[in-house]
């Protein structure tokens, strides 16, 4: 009557056995990857580029998220020049909430791990983000190149003038420019064109990097998600740092899964 038992035991102890070796195995191919990149990016001319992961990790709302939505509205719906124009209070209404939410944030071990990595790298490093929290900024990165614009940033609809505003709650709502103009975020809304200064500067640095990041990206947001075949297309080796799967992993030189604030301080 012991044998059904003891042949159940050897099958459980078998697979239980496949299992750890398995689970051993891809921890050991992780650490090798990681010592790799690590030391690859001591000689290299690097570029970081990145996405709303990052901040994410910050408690930064992302757009697709499950926490993009704001009073049952989409953030496409309202990040738009369209929407603005039709009712600038309830879209600056939106804002001035995710600017209360930035304010309050603080870098994350990843923000500080890529200003960790500017500062030692001998051959060059260039940080492109899609953010426009101003989050590596207030980790100390340097020289940020900010495709999707600065939240921090108004810029009037009427006579152009620009200018910072960090003030939370932000008053009058919507806020004003002198000359009467209503203000803007000056950031890129849905349908709008990059920042030509900015892109140049993006793909310039894609396109002569040694090492290309890719860190908490969707890579589905163009033309900044083109950066990374761009990069691949030069000859950079190209490192995707993300919880999960993007478009981006077919050019992928190295895979790290997990959230930057993890794996980022890993490679310093």
């Amino acid at each position: 009557m012991l044998l059904p038992r003891i042949d159940n035991l050897l099958r459980y102890s078998i697979v239980s056995n496949f299992w750890q070796n398995f689970l051993s195995r891809i921890g050991v191919e992780v650490e090798s990857t990681t010592e790799t990149v690590r030391r690859s990016l001591k000689t290299a001319r690097i570029v970081a580029f990145t996405g709303a992961g990052i901040s994410a990790e910050s408690q930064v709302p992302t757009f697709r998220g499950k926490d993009g939505l704001w009073r049952n509205y989409r953030p496409e719906a309202l990040a738009t020049a369209a929407a603005f124009e039709s009712d600038p209070h309830l879209v600056w209404e939106w804002y001035d909430w995710l600017r209360s939410l930035i304010h309050a944030a603080q870098p994350n071990p990843g923000h500080l791990a890529l200003t960790e990595l500017q500062q030692r790298a001998a051959a060059g490093f260039t940080l492109v983000t899609q953010n426009m929290d101003g989050l590596h900024e207030k980790a100390g990165s340097q020289d940020v190149v900010k495709l999707h614009g600065d939240i921090w940033l108004l810029r009037c609809t009427k006579c152009g003038r620009e200018g910072r505003n960090e003030q939370v709650p932000i008053e009058p709502m919507p806020p004003l420019c002198p000359c009467g103009g209503i203000l803007r975020p000056g950031i890129v809304w849905f349908g709008e064109m990059l920042p030509v200064d900015e892109w140049e500067r993006a793909t310039d640095a894609a396109q002569s990097a040694e090492i290309f990041m890719a860190i908490g990206t969707s890579a589905v947001v163009y033309p900044a998600a083109g950066l990374v075949q761009m990069a691949k297309h030069a000859r950079a080796r190209v490192l995707i740092v993300n919880p999960e799967p993007s478009p981006a992993d077919e050019y992928a030189d190295w895979i790290l899964r997990g959230p930057a604030g993890e794996i980022l301080p890993r490679l310093l």
